[in-house]
């Protein structure tokens, strides 16, 4: 198995953050017994200092830097990462993605239905280059600007409501998709540390969420154990 995180700010995480991505490497280290690699082009965290992807500073120094691969970055949505995903996935010969993405779309980009249409052909050119590729992908979770703002906590809801649809149409037997949960417990106060972008106890959750969807639609490992915060 040849997993690939793509996501934006929640996943690249910033200077000092263990990250949602380091979590799921504990939970497969703990629990699948299959072999599995982590693949992806980047390996850094954003730097809010240069506000740049330029920091290595994981809050785990012993993360190793093999389990650092990923494709997501500060300010990247599906719009981005629609165009790019095929030949990425070519290259490091990703057969898995777990994908988080959307929020940043829907607050600066495109409307839900221009999101959803991106998520379909961000699906198309995955597997143009691995047509037996699969995908973990998860909705957009509420956020400080979705609670305060009842039209874009619309769009966000119309979204997921779109994402939903696009998973059950475009799953196939060889090639299926997931639909990760939101997670239940996620309360922006704790799960967040801005508001947005996942505190340790929203790390967990996250990480949870892929985890479980991986365990119940695939048979990949089992639950997620580890402490959720």
């Amino acid at each position: 198995m040849r997993i690939m995180f793509v996501g934006d700010s929640m996943t690249i995480g910033s200077a000092g953050d263990f990250t949602w991505r380091y979590r799921m490497w504990q939970h497969l280290n703990a629990c699948f017994g299959g072999p599995y690699r982590i693949v992806g082009p980047r390996r850094t965290l954003h730097e809010p200092a240069e506000d740049a992807a330029t920091s290595h500073a994981y809050r785990d120094p012993d993360f190793p830097e093999s389990a650092r691969g990923h494709l997501a970055g500060w300010g990247e949505g599906w719009l981005h990462m629609a165009p790019v995903i095929g030949e990425t996935v070519r290259r490091h010969r990703a057969d898995t993605l777990l994908v988080s993405l959307g929020l940043i779309d829907l607050g600066f980009y495109t409307n839900a239905a221009q999101t959803a249409q991106n998520v379909r052909e961000f699906v198309a050119g995955a597997r143009a280059a691995a047509p037996h590729i699969r995908a973990v992908l998860m909705p957009v979770i509420r956020n400080v600007r979705a609670a305060a703002d009842p039209a874009f906590g619309a769009e966000c809801a119309h979204f997921n409501e779109l994402l939903a649809k696009a998973v059950a149409d475009l799953s196939t037997p060889t090639s299926p998709l997931l639909l990760a949960s939101e997670p239940a417990d996620w309360h922006i106060d704790l799960a967040t540390y801005d508001g947005t972008h996942p505190s340790e106890r929203g790390e967990h959750l996250l990480a949870a969420s892929f985890a479980d969807a991986m365990h119940q639609g695939w048979g990949v490992g089992r639950p997620y154990e580890a402490a959720r915060g």
